[in-house]
């Protein structure tokens, strides 16, 4: 209601309402007057997993119990990935590149890492960039309970992710949006903007293994750490602190602990990691540019957040993962993850600005 009136909201996906609501958000907090841009040096990536898919399962529904006169007669463009950011676009005014990222749940990174890429080529001054997902529908419940993917611990959802916890037995749905305004630092600065932190890294490999799972190995997960942190200039001892992409599956997290020993060496024993998945669910499309966002908060406020939820240790997952209590630590650079089905990896390294 605070975002739309009720006929709109009610011929728009679920990730559309989302990621209008991040995106006005994100803008004023950057404080970015939209008025005083050139909005031809303005674009956007916003992308999802699933886009749509709320809308077309209940639109599939009415089809068939009331017929074809009472279905949306905006189903069409409300379910495609790309109508989130042109709905956004056509909104404020962005006459700049817009475009929308699809890669399963690396989704979130990969839009933020194309968006840097976009500005270092000058063709934009403002990104507005992020993922955002509503799939919480009957079935794709079914779909990733079929999978084996969820969680069954339904007696207690309180703690049913337990990522990296040998106890633990699948992931749980999420939902949501995040968005980020990016900018050039010369742009920032020029309008006084307070910079909170710097996108120095991003990778973006393939596992060519399995459209579900990952590879044990976790060896393309670590090509695409390595390639943010290469981009980045860091070695692994330079990493404080790693928002995983920690689903709470067992072929996950323990892959992805592979990877991260691959990638750092042995200061992986050293860095603190932890999944915000035990506490927001898995938002899919969204996932990343939370982890990403995770990410600024520990370098803004000094505090690494914790994987709830952690009762046991797992002999295959020996890494610090910030058992159930938030640590007060500084943070000078952070490296995020997230890896989708069809073993599409993306890493990106983020670290505090100095001047």
């Amino acid at each position: 209601a605070q975002y739309f009136e009720p006929k709109e909201a009610k011929r728009l996906a679920g990730v559309t309402r989302y990621a209008w609501a991040a995106t006005a958000q994100a803008i004023e907090q950057a404080g970015i007057d939209l008025d005083e841009q050139d909005m031809e040096r303005v674009g956007m990536e916003m992308g999802s997993a699933f886009g749509g898919l709320d809308i077309l399962e209940d639109q599939v529904f009415i089809l068939r119990e009331k017929g074809p006169r009472r279905i949306n007669p905006t189903i069409a463009p409300a379910v495609l990935i790309s109508t989130t950011p042109s709905y956004i676009a056509i909104r404020m005014g962005i006459t700049g590149p817009v475009d929308s990222r699809m890669s399963a749940c690396a989704t979130g990174i990969s839009s933020l890492g194309e968006a840097v890429y976009r500005l270092q080529r000058d063709e934009v001054d403002i990104m507005l960039a992020g993922g955002t997902d509503a799939f919480q529908t009957p079935l794709m419940m079914a779909s990733f309970s079929r999978l084996g993917a969820m969680s069954t611990r339904n007696d207690d959802p309180a703690t049913a992710c337990r990522p990296f916890c040998n106890t633990r037995d699948g992931m749980i749905l999420g939902e949501g949006a995040v968005v980020m305004a990016l900018e050039t630092e010369a742009h920032a600065k020029q309008r006084g903007a307070t910079i909170l932190a710097e996108i120095t890294g991003y990778g973006l490999t393939s596992d060519a293994y399995n459209l579900a799972a990952p590879d044990p190995s976790g060896k393309g997960a670590a090509r695409a750490m390595k390639l943010a942190m290469q981009r980045a200039h860091i070695e692994g001892e330079d990493v404080d602190y790693i928002c995983a992409h920690g689903t709470g599956t067992r072929l996950n997290d323990s892959s992805e602990t592979a990877a991260i020993k691959i990638a750092l060496g042995e200061a992986a024993y050293d860095t603190r990691v932890s999944s915000i998945k035990s506490m927001v669910g898995h938002m899919m499309g969204a996932a990343g540019t939370a982890s990403a966002a995770t990410i600024v908060g520990a370098i803004q406020n000094g505090m690494v957040p914790p994987t709830i939820n952690y009762y046991e240790p797992d002999p295959t997952c020996d890494l610090n993962y910030v058992p159930n209590k938030a640590e007060a630590r500084h943070v000078d650079v952070g490296m995020c993850s997230a890896f989708g089905f069809g073993g599409q990896n993306a890493s990106m390294v983020i670290r505090r600005f100095v001047e």
